[in-house]
């Protein structure tokens, strides 16, 4: 019997829109300066909640990618994940066509979908009666649209699919497309994540759950991901989307290539709603079994684009597993949050992280993370602090966890 041979992936395109840049070159050159995207909230009048700060997107027009029909029917979060996908397939220069089209898919994960939709709606239901609600309102409002959208915009009928995984979602879409192509079922997918949650509902909910920041007088210091000072992670909003491909179906159209995608790791806590399992087992497991995949060893991992949400419990839980997974070596690797400049997209966070990590190793330096002042002593590897490094990265690895217990470990290497 012929073994099977899984075939090799890599990164040909991206698409970024986030709140410290609306193009991957604008976004790479807010991480590398460290740019702060966080701010007072102005998408709705916050001036009642615990928390008003989110890191917006900043003048954002659909209509640069669609036109006004189409985009008044389209919720924020699926306007944001079709114009990054569009951004993507434009980078990779990747044309889709009737002769290809059944070999390009999508995966587009989504914790939160049309939130706004929702709460809008409601309150036409309430206000004005059940027959003045929209006819679009439910298609708007379903996680899986961005990606139904998406495909519709770019001709895609390859899988299509949506994770719903809360803050892993992202990154379980990007590991699901890996797969998908390592096992011959597509040349090409689009993927990553899109979230755009920052509404009254939304930041009233996370705030109620004793989640979100309140460092509401100075916003730019609020996201501090392993710092001992950090009180919440500040909610950010927009869309990350890589291309992956097939290696030889990239080659044979001289794509320009960022780096291969080796490993994905997923794991489940399977202990309580919110937390994390003490001690971090289950992020361990993720990260164990995305270097297994890779055929990689942790002397070999460079730099890791860390969860660090800035959650009195994430960071130490998350330290602790890197240190469980990586051993000593945990010491002697690069780690980052860029979410102590974008804020926390939730669902969309794996998307704009695979992103950055991508773009690492493409620029051989590494994000930092800024507002790390007053280091946490539970928290004491390399995370890179204020300012970014020149460092070539050989092999990199991307952590999403999301409540439910869920955890995505996601690996990158250097292509040669």
């Amino acid at each position: 019997m012929t073994e099977f041979k899984r075939k090799r992936v890599v990164v040909t395109g991206i698409g970024a829109i986030t709140p410290i840049g609306n193009t991957p070159e604008q976004y790479w050159e807010g991480l590398a300066s460290g740019r702060n995207g966080i701010d007072k909230i102005t998408l709705f009048d916050a001036s009642n909640h615990d928390c008003r700060i989110a890191g917006e997107v900043k003048d954002f027009d659909p209509h640069d990618y669609m036109d006004r029909k189409e985009a008044k029917r389209m919720a924020r979060f699926a306007q944001l994940g079709v114009s990054a996908s569009k951004q993507a397939l434009a980078d990779a220069q990747l044309v889709i066509n009737d002769l290809n089209a059944e070999q390009v898919g999508i995966m587009l994960g989504s914790g939160i979908g049309g939130i706004k939709v929702m709460e809008e709606q409601q309150s036409i239901y309430l206000n004005r009666g059940p027959d003045r609600c929209s006819p679009f309102m439910v298609p708007m409002m379903i996680a899986n649209m961005a990606a139904g959208l998406t495909a519709i915009h770019v001709g895609a009928k390859g899988p299509n699919s949506c994770p719903v995984t809360a803050c892993a979602a992202g990154s379980n879409a990007i590991g699901d497309a890996f797969r998908i192509i390592q096992d011959g079922y597509a040349q090409a997918m689009i993927c990553g994540g899109c979230e755009a949650a920052i509404t009254p509902l939304s930041i009233a909910g996370f705030a109620a759950a004793r989640t979100l920041s309140t460092r509401n007088h100075d916003p730019k210091k609020a996201s501090r991901p392993f710092d001992k000072d950090r009180d919440g992670f500040v909610m950010g909003e927009g869309a990350g989307i890589l291309i992956l491909e097939e290696l030889e179906h990239a080659l044979s159209r001289g794509a320009k290539i960022y780096a291969e995608m080796i490993g994905y790791g997923m794991t489940c806590d399977a202990y309580h709603m919110t937390s994390p399992v003490p001690g971090g087992i289950g992020a361990a497991r993720a990260i164990e079994l995305a270097l297994k995949d890779g055929g990689i060893t942790a002397e070999q991992v460079t730099y890791i684009n860390a969860h660090g949400t800035s959650t009195p419990v994430n960071d130490p839980t998350e330290t602790a597993a890197m240190k469980k997974a990586l051993g000593e070596h945990a010491y002697k690797i690069a780690i980052s949050s860029t979410k102590s400049m974008t804020g926390h997209l939730l669902g969309g966070s794996g998307g704009i992280e695979g992103v950055a990590t991508v773009l690492a190793i493409a620029n051989h330096r590494i994000p930092p993370t800024i507002n790390l002042d007053n280091p946490d002593p539970e928290c004491d590897l390399d995370y890179v602090a204020n300012e970014s490094r020149a460092q070539d990265i050989e092999v990199a690895l991307s952590n999403s966890f999301g409540f439910g217990g869920h955890n995505v470990t996601l690996a990158f290497k250097k292509y040669v």
